[in-house]
């Protein structure tokens, strides 16, 4: 018995669940919790820079960002001042966005700097009309400028710019795609402007500093890896133990034992009964008269009867529940029978053939 076991795993059943219960395992240890811990991360690095931006004054371009390179992570959200006039020939919407809850585009303007180098601009939002129709909206204005604004870095995007509704369109803020579509080489990174500053519409609000479900999610994705594992090897010890905690015997083992103070067999110990004619051992009669000849004996009492108790019936036995490696020891034993059956037909026949073959020979 002991080495068919832990058979029962190959079975195409057992097979199929293995696989799936440790796949589902490795996916969320190596993918699902890292992911949701790596935004955790990203969350955590956003609200220590809007901390620090929102405690610093707006500085000069040039100052915070001399050379014309993709923001560092640490001057996101931090406030710039430049000067130079906007290009409204190159502005393109940004569409699908959500502001406060509610759909939105994006104005996207590209700005040309006084002392050279060209730059994308957010100058704020709109809310569409009709469904997703782009609505009137104020142009910028014209002539030199001088803005205070944050510095965003890209959004990531492969999608290249398009035309709908008259309107130059992007799917995220990039200043490589609107640079692209209006053919303007636009610095990196993207600039977005605050409240009160020339050619603003709908100032995009600063997000949350709240820290966001993220670490939770990855806790909870290592907790179901680890109950998918763990439930495995309970249903497989299950299997290899009958009389488990799901067994259906778990609760009805008692029932196979004699309860206590049970006899094993019915109490048939003889007892005096009286005989067909009315006498009984004694030889005193049941009226109390003497019988002929025993006059001049001893008279003894006649003995008290005391009914004999029903013989209990012992309870049935509930069938015993056979462990997957018990009923496969089972099968393989069945099969043994049925060759060896086999084996000792086939001996048979061929005795029975060379004996028919020797007597047709003599």
């Amino acid at each position: 018995m002991e080495d068919v076991r832990f058979r029962f795993l190959l079975k195409p059943g057992w097979l199929a669940l293995t696989a799936l219960v440790f796949v589902f395992a490795a996916v969320c240890f190596t993918v699902l919790s890292p992911w949701q811990f790596g935004r955790n991360d990203d969350r955590d690095a956003q609200n220590k820079a809007l901390a620090a931006a929102l405690r610093t004054d707006a500085v000069p371009l040039e100052q915070l960002l001399p050379t014309p390179a993709e923001p560092a992570s640490g001057a996101e959200w931090r406030q710039v001042t430049m000067t130079g006039h906007y290009l409204p020939d190159g502005e393109t919407l940004a569409r699908l966005r959500t502001v406060q809850g509610e759909a939105a585009y994006e104005v996207l303007t590209p700005f040309q700097l006084s002392g050279g180098g060209q730059l994308l601009v957010d100058r704020g939002y709109v809310r569409p009309v009709n469904g997703n129709q782009v609505p009137d909206y104020a142009a910028p204005p014209s002539g030199e400028v001088t803005l205070t604004a944050r510095v965003r870095v890209d959004e990531n995007t492969d999608r290249d710019a398009f035309t709908e509704g008259g309107h130059r369109q992007v799917y995220a803020v990039s200043s490589a795609a609107v640079g692209k579509a209006v053919g303007l080489d636009l610095r990196p990174g993207y600039f977005q402007l605050v409240e009160g500053q020339p050619g603003v519409l709908g100032a995009l609000p600063l997000p949350t500093t709240e820290a966001g479900p993220f670490l939770s999610y990855a806790l909870q994705w290592i907790a179901f890896g680890a109950m998918a594992v763990l439930a495995w090897i309970y249903f497989t010890v299950r299997e290899v133990r009958p009389g488990g905690a799901l067994s259906e015997n778990a609760g009805g083992q008692a029932d196979q034992r004699t309860e206590p103070g049970e006899p094993d067999q019915p109490d048939h110990t003889a007892q005096a009964e009286p005989d067909q004619s009315g006498q009984d051992q004694s030889g005193q009669d049941q009226s109390g008269q003497d019988q002929p000849g025993q006059s001049g004996q001893t008279q003894r009492p006649a003995p008290r009867y005391r009914p004999v108790p029903a013989a209990r019936q012992p309870k049935k036995k509930r069938a015993r529940r056979l462990s997957v490696a018990e009923m496969l020891a089972e099968d393989e034993a069945e099969e043994r029978a049925e060759a060896e059956r086999r084996a000792a037909q086939r001996r048979a026949a061929q005795r029975e053939q060379g004996q028919a073959t020797a007597s047709s020979q003599s």
